[in-house]
């Protein structure tokens, strides 16, 4: 029997597999032989889920599609609930393809032993995904990343630049995201100065996530014999323990924030200018702000970037427009389906998790919740009054078969 390909993108946390997913996954739309797809994030949250989800293809009740949240899929734990995925995948239907995005903390090594054992499928590639414009301001266009990675792997250390120069190392393809904002010439600088990591691989650089998705459906078989020759070079580092990532041997930890109070914008502005550390790697969810308190809020920050998004509008706010034009039987499945959140303020409500280093997560989630607005500001807000609201006004559309969260999807980046 033929076996199925499968491609895992990696990538540190904030990379751009999650647009990368999406741009492929649009891509395939029309295409009945679509890839069915299994999303891994280190958070409970698991907001690239639900952004994965609502794309046309995807859907959990037909069986192709399955989200491992709450623990990374390089760990025991997270390879056992990747075996159970993969073999819910095959009792649904044979899926032509199978894309696995995995989250920002996992290890692509454990993934190579674990498919190299499996006859019903074929391990075709890893894509590293890597933030080029984090790689220029933190790594020097990443002049400094191999040094570093060597220096750690000397001093016994693990920390972040293990885990990037690894997730290279055994990858197949590298891909530096986020390359319309920095010019040709500094892409190549950065090119260049990864190279030496893995030289056996291609780096290239896309913006928003495109690249051709049959260009990676057709990829050979991964060369399981050169990563067993990698290993050895590393003399056995690469065994040692993979939990702790961040600087001055701090663990990478998650932490989750629900409330279904909105943000107080001028405060979640400052907040976000203020108490935003380097140490904070990934913070992502849905929100909203008393000052448009109608539309669904995509929060999403990756090291120096930050990115607000429209992801739709809130159920509750339609379910009360008189100018929608609901039978009973909709304004029924509506009504059910508010009733299902905890919330006082129909469905909205605030979900966001954040991702990095534990003392610095611990310090901008106090911070974020001294966002949400008093009781007293809630009253203010139902009374009809306003608030500053600095965040930008103007969004821009794309394109109109990004869906969203039940509505369109616009977007604006900060």
């Amino acid at each position: 029997m033929k076996r199925i390909p499968v491609t895992i993108l990696n990538g540190f946390l904030g990379s751009g597999k999650t647009t990368l997913l999406r741009s492929l996954l649009y891509q395939c739309k029309d295409d009945a032989s679509h890839p069915s797809v299994i999303v891994n994030d280190m958070s409970e949250l698991d907001v690239d889920g639900v952004l994965i989800g609502n794309t046309p293809v995807m859907d959990a009740d037909l069986g192709n599609f399955i989200t491992i949240s709450g623990a990374s899929i390089s760990s025991s734990q997270g390879l056992r609930r990747l075996d159970t995925a993969l073999k819910q995948l095959l009792k649904t239907s044979r899926p032509p393809w199978i894309i696995i995005e995995t989250s920002g903390s996992s290890h692509p090594l454990p993934l190579t032993q674990y498919f190299k054992k499996q006859k019903r499928f074929l391990l075709n590639g890893i894509i590293t995904l890597i933030d080029a414009t984090w790689m220029m301001q933190e790594y020097d266009s990443g002049r400094r990343l191999l040094s570093k990675w060597q220096n750690n792997l000397q001093s016994n250390i693990r920390g972040i630049e293990n885990l990037l120069a690894e997730q290279m190392l055994f990858s197949t393809l590298v891909v530096l995201t986020k390359s319309d904002k920095l010019q040709q010439d500094q892409l190549k600088i950065i090119g260049e100065s990864l190279h030496p990591i893995n030289p056996y691989i291609s780096i290239s650089a896309v913006a928003w996530g495109k690249i051709a998705s049959k260009s990676l459906k057709d990829m050979p078989e991964y060369n399981y014999h050169l990563v067993d020759n990698l290993v050895q070079e590393l003399s056995g580092e690469i065994d040692k323990p993979l939990q702790i990532y961040g600087r001055n041997n701090q663990q990478l930890v998650a932490r989750v924030i629900q409330d279904d109070r909105p943000f107080h914008p001028l405060r979640l502005w400052d907040v976000c200018h203020n108490h935003l550390t380097q140490g904070v790697f990934r913070s992502k969810g849905f929100f909203w702000l008393p000052t448009r308190d109608d539309v669904a809020l995509l929060w999403s920050q990756a090291t120096g970037n930050m990115g607000l998004e429209i992801v739709g509008f809130w159920r509750a706010t339609i379910f009360d427009d008189p100018d929608e034009k609901f039978t009973d039987e909709h304004r029924e499945i509506f009504r059910k389906k508010i009733e299902k959140v905890e919330s006082r303020f129909g469905d909205r409500r605030c979900r966001l998790t954040i991702i990095g280093q534990q003392d610095d997560v611990g310090a901008f989630e106090d911070a974020l919740k001294r966002c949400f607005l008093t009781e007293e500001e809630l009253m203010t807000w139902q009374q009809g009054n306003d608030f500053i609201d600095p965040w930008p006004k103007k969004v821009a559309k794309l394109d109109s078969s990004m869906d969203g969260l039940d509505g369109k999807y616009l977007s604006s980046r900060i």
